[in-house]
């Protein structure tokens, strides 16, 4: 017989509790009985504060919780693994694979995974197969082997085909109108005999303009001839070749690029060029790399690896029209200065007006944009003296205006402005109350002549560059960082402010979807197949019938004969 506990090994019992629930028992009784703080019952029987808490707060919602009864254990054994071991290595024998094993015992109605499959072999003491030639393999459904791209077997002999990217060739009449077919020579782009740089910059834009997430994506569409019809080619190029493609462009081509495209812009409205919202963006990157540094992520609201992005749109088109994500940190506070530099040599005249944040340069910058005459607005960081010289002042000094904007919650904030020095330059201060904010907003500007009206007003239109950086991280994925290099992310957004600008051409078109976003757009009017017939007098598109038809049929687009120089001259005509 046992030796009976002592009394104090009884006491050590419920002390010191090694049993979880036990431990969680005696825990919760001194707590509630004893009249502890938490956190010296946590420290006694050794939970965190935190995990303690929630023990308290699950105890109380769980009133039949049992603290005595051990769980039901799980079972010993693997039942299907078991049945199948013995056939499992049987086939292993015969040189088949895990994948092949899985869908043979499947056939067998033994549903067992390639993973558990693995876990067989693995305990058994099985080595992985060495890869095999296809002639060693066991036969079946292999994948097929689809032409390679090369514009030497591009034909337009008489064909008729149905393609589920019949949207695409709505765009192909601005593409002529724009010459974008030059813009690749412009830009001094890669190319070869099979894909001329031409032919790969369209491939490329085709991506972005499908709101294809991934370059990988492309494949369950490398057999849609549309899709290479669109882009001049006998087959629209594979994942391989478009992820290298990329990485033969430097900062310098994607520059030429952005530079070749705003020349090509001029002759039409799609910019007004009058004002410009300015912002930057941070590209997350999950993984490890010398290339990629810390920056500040909003939509994580933390620091992380990350490729910067800045971008200009202009107000007035909402259309981006610049981006460079070749910024190493510290070169950020210099990138609005380089974009005037862009401007200026790709216009002709520098920008006139500019709005921006608060921490996207500094107050240098500022007195450097005043030199030049340019017009700005943004956000002064609220320091601990600005917001306590905000509220020491008396409600006298407060100015109520009201802002014309019906759709607008807060429309009369109370404004005080004051005259100040930064950096030698003299800018107006203007603090600003009851915006639907706690803490006061400290707007500055070198604007001399608008009113505290306009000059709210202007700056809330800001939001449009927030709105539209959404709109292109769900639809145009520049979140969707596809490598560590800086240079890949830097042609992708390239192609994003082309294929923006492009989307924004058609909206123009388009009867109520002037001021619609991409996705919209995209949902709307370019998701939609069609089909297409290939004749001696040229290329006819017909258009599957849908609700949002009859809006394109009345932009005038259908009906037009376009003479598309990639074709050879054969013209398109599109009818729905």
């Amino acid at each position: 017989m046992d030796k009976p506990l002592s009394i104090t090994e009884c006491r050590e019992f419920f002390q010191r509790p090694e049993n979880p629930r036990h431990r969680q028992y005696e825990a919760l009784r001194v707590y509630y009985l004893e009249e502890l703080s938490s956190g010296e019952v946590a420290k006694r029987f050794g939970y965190s504060p935190a995990s303690f808490r929630v023990l308290c707060y699950k105890f109380r919602r769980e009133r039949d919780r049992q603290f005595f009864v051990q769980p039901p254990r799980g079972p010993k054994s693997q039942p299907k693994k078991s049945v199948a071991r013995e056939q499992i290595i049987a086939m292993r024998k015969q040189n088949r694979s895990i994948y092949e094993i899985s869908q043979a015992l499947k056939a067998q109605g033994i549903p067992l995974s390639s993973t558990a499959v693995s876990e067989v072999l693995k305990a058994e003491g099985f080595a992985r197969l060495q890869r095999r030639l296809e002639e060693e393999r066991t036969p079946g459904p292999t994948p097929t082997v689809e032409d390679i791209a090369d514009v030497r077997s591009f034909s337009l002999e008489p064909a008729e085909f149905s393609t589920v990217c019949g949207g695409l060739f709505l765009f192909i009449p601005d593409l002529v109108r724009l010459g974008t077919n030059t813009m690749a020579e412009a830009a001094r782009l890669p190319g070869s005999q099979m894909i001329p740089a031409d032919h790969a910059l369209r491939s490329s834009l085709a991506l972005k303009l499908w709101s294809i997430e991934r370059k990988s994506h492309i494949m369950p569409l490398v057999t849609d001839q549309g899709l290479a019809l669109f882009a001049g080619l006998n087959a629209i190029p594979k994942r391989s070749y478009l992820s290298e493609y990329s990485n033969r462009i430097d900062h310098l081509k994607t520059t030429r690029l952005l530079a070749a495209w705003q020349q090509a812009v001029t002759q039409t409205d799609l910019l007004d060029g009058s004002s410009f919202n300015l912002d930057f963006h941070s590209v997350p990157y999950f993984g490890e790399h010398p290339v990629v540094e810390n920056h500040y992520v909003a939509m994580r609201s933390r620091g992380q690896p990350s490729a910067l992005v800045f971008l200009a749109q202009d107000a007035a088109g909402h259309s981006f029209c610049y981006s460079n994500a070749d910024i190493r940190r510290g070169e950020e506070r210099d990138e609005i200065l380089r974009f005037i530099d862009f401007w200026k040599s790709t216009r002709g005249e520098q920008p006139k007006h500019l709005v921006f944040d608060s921490q996207l340069t500094t107050y240098a910058n500022l007195a450097k944009l005043n030199q030049l005459g340019i017009t700005f607005i943004t956000l002064r960081r609220r320091s601990r003296e600005l917001i306590k010289e905000v509220v020491n002042l008396p409600t006298s000094a407060w100015r109520t205006v009201h802002l014309d904007v019906p759709t607008r919650k807060f429309q009369n904030p109370r404004v005080f402005e004051q005259k100040i020095t930064l950096s030698g330059c003299h800018l107006r201060q203007l603090f600003i109350q009851d915006l639907g904010h706690e803490e006061p907003t400290i707007l500055i500007t070198n604007d001399k002549t608008s009113t505290h009206a306009n000059l709210i007003t202007r700056y809330a239109q800001r939001m449009l560059i927030e709105n539209a950086l959404s709109d292109a991280v769900r639809f145009f994925h520049i979140n969707a960082l596809s490598s560590a290099v800086g240079l890949k992310v830097d042609f992708d957004m390239a192609l994003m402010v082309i294929a923006s600008g492009l989307y924004r051409l058609l909206a123009k078109r388009m009867r109520g979807y002037g001021d619609a976003q991409a996705r919209l757009i995209f949902r709307d009017l370019i998701q939609m197949p069609a089909n297409v017939r290939v004749s001696d007098s040229g290329v006819a598109v017909h258009f599957h019938r849908r609700a949002h038809l009859p809006i394109i049929i009345a932009s005038g687009l259908l009906e037009k004969k376009v003479a598309v120089p990639w074709w050879g001259g054969k013209t398109l005509t599109m009818t729905g």
